[in-house]
């Protein structure tokens, strides 16, 4: 027997085999799709983590940014009071250009 004999014997072999056994075949081949989809599953919960830890980050940046443009928005509030309680209980206002006075001392 030649060897292209043997190897088209046990071809014809492996299919009647696989041809009487079809829920073993199905169940094979169930099984590695279940493996694919769980391999799939765990990369995306991995890409989904890494997303999320992202965000958190940006978030966390933007909380300070947020913190500080507060204290700005209330130092600068406090500073207009300031200037509108001088107007009114005073009679307070800026000099005008041509009313300000340079001092210089050397």
């Amino acid at each position: 027997m030649s060897a292209s004999n043997t190897n088209f014997n046990l071809l014809s072999f492996v299919v009647a085999d696989l041809a009487r056994h079809p829920v073993r075949v199905l169940l094979f081949l169930a099984v590695l799709v279940s493996a694919a989809l769980v391999i799939l599953s765990a990369h995306h919960n991995r890409q989904m983590s890494i997303a999320i830890e992202r965000l958190m980050q940006e978030k966390d940046q933007l909380d300070v940014e947020w913190r500080h443009l507060v204290l700005e928005q209330s130092a600068l509030a406090e500073h207009n009071r300031i200037e509108n309680l001088v107007k009114s209980q005073l009679n307070m206002r800026r000099p005008l250009p041509n009313e300000e006075v340079v001092v210089r001392i050397k």
